[in-house]
């Protein structure tokens, strides 16, 4: 058999797809080691009869490796409004299309969000093929409490509204997690640094890589050490919850928060929910506990 026979009869092998028509599958894809990723998923992409990518460079090397020649269509934030029209239309037509993300679960913080709630809202079947997610990945290595997080996206650019960004995010009480730009990690170390000193967080980047690494310690503390060390690849950013987090002041056991709180409305001319939630922040305590405190020391909370 020459080679082409043999590749010929390789790819027809391939065909016909024995997925369900019609439907968007949402496959999970390694987030850098290209061994994390299922079988399911491998036999997704391979049936499927098109695959929308994030990134067709990436994605076409993990075919590449695999050796899966599923036609490939591009689908990113500068062409999704052109192109989910399209995709609907070959859904309705009976087209099984694999989704991908550039790395890792399509949907979170990426344009896959718009294909599948425009196939949903068309009543289209949406399946999902789980697998690999950054998000997951850094905070199960973080040592921060698992039992409740938030993910929070992306902080904003711009410095005044990243700081009211993070401001709100240090008051939750769980786990915070969070993506960043490894050039803007730095500015929004020194931004927690500044806001919340004692807090812990944790800096995972190239995670599943060959220079996999995981900072821990306070923001100041992973700041020194990225000023040392430039960051490279796309971070993801733990954050302890404000219930865990050590109190900033060595005497917060005689702190008054009454007076506290009623020294903040009067010299700065605060609401009784704005100086509640100063005070939380300038304790390093959530809310819900400055609203303890306040029961305790007998104030109208």
């Amino acid at each position: 058999m020459t080679k082409d026979a043999f590749v010929k009869t390789k790819r027809e092998s391939q065909q016909p797809s024995h997925l369900p028509v019609g439907v968007l599958f949402v496959v999970g894809t390694p987030i850098g080691n290209l061994e994390d990723i299922t079988m399911r998923a491998l036999r997704v992409l391979r049936e499927a009869d098109l695959i929308a990518a994030e990134d067709t460079r990436r994605t076409r090397k993990l075919l590449s490796h695999y050796d899966i020649h599923t036609p490939l269509t591009s689908y990113h934030e500068h062409n999704k409004r052109a192109r989910t029209p399209q995709l609907i239309a070959k859904l309705k037509n009976g087209a099984a299309v694999a989704l991908v993300s550039d790395a890792g679960m399509p949907g979170i913080s990426d344009p896959g969000h718009d294909l599948i709630v425009s196939a949903l809202v068309e009543r289209i079947d949406v399946t999902v093929v789980p697998g690999p997610t950054s998000i997951i990945a850094a905070l199960v290595v973080s040592g921060m409490k698992t039992d409740r997080f938030a993910f929070v996206g992306f902080p904003p650019r711009k410095p005044g509204e990243r700081r009211r960004y993070l401001e709100g995010t240090l008051t939750n009480e769980p786990t915070s997690v969070m993506f960043e730009s490894p050039n803007r990690l730095l500015a929004l170390l020194d931004s927690i640094a500044n806001i919340a000193p004692t807090r812990r967080i944790a800096v995972a980047r190239e995670l599943t890589k060959k220079f996999e690494e995981t900072v821990r310690g306070t923001a100041a503390e992973a700041a020194a050490h990225f000023r040392e060390q430039e960051p490279r690849g796309e971070c993801v950013v733990v954050i302890e919850g404000a219930c865990e987090a050590p109190r900033q002041h060595a005497d917060l056991g005689q702190t008054n928060v009454r007076e506290l709180v009623q020294t903040l409305t009067r010299e700065k001319g605060l609401t009784r929910k704005s100086a509640m939630r100063e005070a939380a922040k300038a304790l390093g305590i959530s809310r819900r506990e400055v609203y303890r405190r306040l029961l305790e020391e007998g104030a109208d909370a």
